[in-house]
């Protein structure tokens, strides 16, 4: 955890098994230091005994400075077993956006963050194919072109994590980046990458979702919006929605249909992650909106 500059609010996101006394030695960690509670939402998963917590507190009046926060915290995290982090609030997270061709998602996130809705910087944009380097360029955002193909696949990740690395990158948004990346990939950035999924998971998993479900008849579809894990389209699930379609609609009509679906629950996911509001566990995860 790198500490902002004169931040405002901590939040801490826990999980751990649940205990007696748990809600009570959290609240003292915070009270007994002049912290004052922001925000706090809690969940008991009652089958498996675990414990999820997400508290956020102003540090105005509290007594420990900000960069020390993390080590005053680890004896207790470690007597709860328990896995966290601290955010402070100030600390930008640092995003690349994943494309390929298609703009819609690309769009949306550029527009929400012009009007600084998300608290983010995009440092680049990285793409398979040079076709959306103007809509980069017109917002002043570096474009790099790495092609893929069997053969560069491996070379072209290499060079990516490279500028993920010099670019300080804290979280890749796939934002209809059409390339499955490796499991040496998704293994590094572990929680840190998010992808839109133009289905509703885990119906109609891989590519041409919408003409599967068009061929299936069905009379929903959906989007999907989740971590990458090294398992295709099936990592935690972040945020979902649907919209109805009928025997009426074509399949240009459910391409249409589900560009306005994927745009929208790529950016609540977006929203809920830089919020630190997402605890992942397992294979689920528990979202504090």
């Amino acid at each position: 955890m790198t500490a902002a500059a004169d931040p405002s609010k901590a939040v801490l996101l826990l999980s751990c098994p649940d205990r007696v006394g748990l809600v009570a030695r959290i609240a003292n960690f915070i009270d007994d230091r002049g912290g004052y509670n922001l925000d706090l939402n809690e969940q008991v998963d009652v089958e498996e005994h675990h414990f999820c917590r997400r508290v956020s507190w102003s540090l105005d009046h509290f007594s420990i400075p900000a960069a020390d926060l993390e080590s005053a915290f680890t004896p207790l995290a470690r007597e709860f077993r328990a896995n966290w982090q601290i955010r402070l609030s100030g600390k930008r997270n640092r995003m690349a956006i994943f494309v390929s061709k298609y703009d819609h998602c690309l769009r949306e996130i550029l527009w929400r963050h012009s009007l600084g809705e998300f608290d983010i910087d995009i440092p680049l944009i990285v793409s398979n194919h040079a076709d959306l380097a103007p809509l980069a360029e017109a917002h002043g955002i570096p474009f790099h072109v790495i092609a893929v193909t069997a053969e560069t696949k491996a070379e072209a990740e290499r060079r990516q994590m490279a500028l993920c690395d010099e670019h300080g990158i804290d979280t890749i948004v796939l934002a209809r980046y059409m390339q499955v990346l490796s499991p040496e990939f998704t293994g590094r950035y572990t929680g840190r990458i998010i992808n839109i999924h133009h289905s509703f998971l885990p119906a109609f998993v891989g590519g041409n979702p919408y003409r599967q479900a068009y061929r299936r008849g069905v009379k929903l579809i959906g989007a999907t919006s989740h971590y990458v894990s090294d398992e295709l389209d099936e990592g935690p699930i972040i945020e979902q929605d649907i919209i109805r379609i009928s025997h009426r609609d074509t399949l240009d009509d459910l391409v249409r249909k589900g560009r306005d679906l994927e745009r929208i629950v790529l950016a609540r996911a977006l929203r809920l992650h830089c919020e630190h509001r997402i605890l992942l566990n397992g294979r689920k995860t528990v979202v504090f909106d």
